[in-house]
């Protein structure tokens, strides 16, 4: 990963709001426009991929919206690439589907990934503990099981909302922190319900999944990354970064709030504050490879974990929501649309937005990334309309 020296510091006011926001990320049809309606009149209709981009210009023309977007849709062998606005307001270029980003929550899959993986070869087990793998942890945690944590259901408390965290953070929005240790400050409180008896959507959790899997391997998590998941998927350009430098090239993510010109935090954070939560980059490719094996299964999870991780739980959202209907099961999401269902993750960060989904078998699929963050907290107005859009090209893909 190259790194840019010289890189000018911001000033402390304006990464208040995307500190703020690192809490949310860590913590219907889009209507056609006049010209669609007007082609309609006249008996010609537009095609699907003129509406499609449509509905793109328009995202990145809105108010706060995000200054570029890239959409890339594979069906079978066929792959074709969506795209509006600019990955860098600098220069004014267009988003490639080559070039690196933050892929937040999604990050989550990856280390649900690893998991899984561990589970097929009989090294960990969905009904392992806490206490029996990772016993230094709080006793009063020691009864949740890897299969909770994997579905959002331990009651752990979020350690990015801890208040130590916060104002470390704040102090220095690009502090080192050791990822591994992430979890102590959390470690005086109690679970905030029993195990097992409701979802809520935690950070802390892919901490701990990450961690255990270091105990039964005696590996690093990151050397687990590449032995289970970049290796057998082909991943070239993924990588889990523990600095705030971005590999080139990147689309910059931006904090949008008018009237003031979008703003450049593509490096204002370090990743080792999300670590297994939310730390990978990856290019819109690689990120597509992954989301066509994680939801794919057959191949690489075996049939049984493949069915266990399946079960999923009616209403729980990913973080933000993603298209149409969700439903949770271990480190991947169920969104049920008007025109069928998609399996995946999404993701939240400071500078981006994402979502990866493909169908059962593994054959369509769709990564779709904005360089502006939006959660149910932060612009939910803005979510609204990309949750449409992407409902839409979810229903683009299916009836390809």
């Amino acid at each position: 990963m190259s790194a840019r020296p010289g890189a000018r510091s911001r000033p402390r006011a304006r990464l208040r709001l995307p500190v703020a926001a690192l809490v949310g990320a860590l913590s219907g049809a889009l209507a056609l426009g006049g010209a669609g309606r007007a082609a309609q009149a006249t008996g010609t209709p537009p095609s699907p991929d003129k509406v499609l981009q449509r509905q793109l210009d328009d995202l990145v023309r809105t108010a706060g919206g995000p200054p570029g977007v890239i959409v890339l849709m594979q069906t079978g062998d066929r792959t074709t690439v969506h795209r509006a606005g600019v990955a860098d307001t600098r220069t004014g270029r267009p988003p490639r589907a080559d070039e690196y980003m933050r892929l937040a929550s999604v990050s989550k899959a990856y280390s649900g990934a690893v998991a899984l993986r561990l589970v097929d070869r009989h090294r960990l087990g969905l009904d392992d503990t806490i206490g029996r793998r990772l016993p230094a942890l709080p006793k009063a945690w020691h009864k949740v099981t890897l299969r909770q944590l994997l579905s959002h259901t331990s009651g752990l408390p979020d350690f990015s909302t801890a208040p130590a965290f916060l104002e470390i953070l704040t102090a220095d929005p690009r502090h080192r922190f050791d990822s591994r240790r992430l979890l102590d400050f959390v470690a005086d409180r109690n679970l905030l319900f029993p195990p097992g008896s409701r979802y809520a959507y935690s950070n802390s959790d892919n901490i701990a999944v990450a961690l255990m899997a270091e105990a039964v391997t005696g590996r690093p998590y990151e050397q687990l990354l590449e032995q289970l998941v970049y290796r057998p998927l082909d991943l070239r350009q993924t990588l889990l970064p523990q600095g705030y430098r971005m590999p080139r090239p990147y689309l910059h993510g931006y904090d949008v709030t008018p009237p003031a010109p979008p703003e450049d935090i593509s490096e204002a954070l370090s990743a080792s504050g999300v670590w297994a939560s939310g730390g990978i980059v990856a290019t819109p490719e690689d990120l597509n490879a992954f989301v066509r094996a994680w939801a794919g299964g057959r191949g690489y999870l075996s049939e049984e974990v493949r069915n266990q991780q399946r079960r999923f739980i009616p209403g729980a959202a990913s973080e933000p929501a993603g298209p149409g209907t969700n439903a949770g099961g271990l480190a991947i999401f169920r969104y049920e649309t008007r025109c069928g269902t998609v399996y995946g993750h999404t993701g939240n960060f400071p500078g981006y937005t994402q979502l990866a989904a493909a169908t059962a078998d593994g054959r369509r699929s769709l990564t779709f990334s904005i360089n502006t963050q939006t959660s149910k907290s932060l612009k939910p107005e803005l979510l609204a309309k990309v949750r449409a859009v992407q409902e839409n090209f979810v229903c683009a893909l299916l009836r390809r």
